[in-house]
């Protein structure tokens, strides 16, 4: 079931213990992602505001309760790839196929095009044989998204005595000019963004 009367807002460092909660479930029974261990609340605080430095990081709220949350990362530290993002998004388990994480992807680049990002990138843990830490269920997600896969690496995770797979699927939302326009810093946009999108 669909869930309605979503709100989408920015995060604050307020919201990390309902994220990390939510973050939690994936380090602890899954291989979604490769981390062992789940961060200190610390930890996690610190990298809200580290991504808010230059990207969005985003949530899903519904009666004060935050659902789900999504957020970009460099791609590479270099200044070529300054138009190319991360894209990263982690629903609460209990909220997975509620149209939660479409809503949160289709905020996020609303965002990443008023900042002139033009490439995002996915990187997906993925199995080599469906198991119960790990399915396919992130790479068809994005790919409903429009998101196309590029690169397989194989058996470069290791997590619950299992080989995983990786692989990169890539989005443009933007137009590859001679001269692109410079990228602009999420705090440069948030007023547009608030105004246009209606996300608070």
């Amino acid at each position: 079931m669909k869930e309605k009367n979503i709100v989408i807002r920015i995060a604050t460092t307020k919201d990390a213990p309902s994220l990390l909660n939510i973050y939690a479930h994936y380090v602890k029974n899954t291989a979604v992602t490769f981390e062992y261990e789940v961060p200190s609340l610390e930890e996690f605080s610190k990298r809200i505001e580290c991504i808010l430095l230059k990207y969005p990081f985003i949530v899903a709220e519904k009666d004060g309760d935050i659902l789900g949350y999504a957020y970009a990362s460099p791609f590479n530290i270099r200044p070529a790839y300054d138009w190319t993002v991360e894209t990263s998004i982690y629903v609460d388990k209990s909220k997975l196929a509620t149209g939660i994480g479409k809503k949160l992807y289709e905020s996020l680049e609303n965002i990443l095009r008023e900042q002139n990002i033009i490439n995002l990138v996915a990187c997906i843990a993925y199995p080599l044989t469906p198991n119960e830490f790990l399915t396919k269920n992130s790479a068809e997600f994005h790919k409903h998204l429009g998101y196309e896969a590029v690169g397989n690496f194989f058996k470069c995770g290791y997590k619950f005595n299992l080989w995983h797979n990786v692989l990169y699927m890539e989005k443009h939302i933007g137009r590859h000019e001679v001269k692109p326009l410079p990228v602009k810093r999420f705090d440069e946009v948030r007023q547009v963004i608030r105004e246009k999108y209606s996300i608070l």
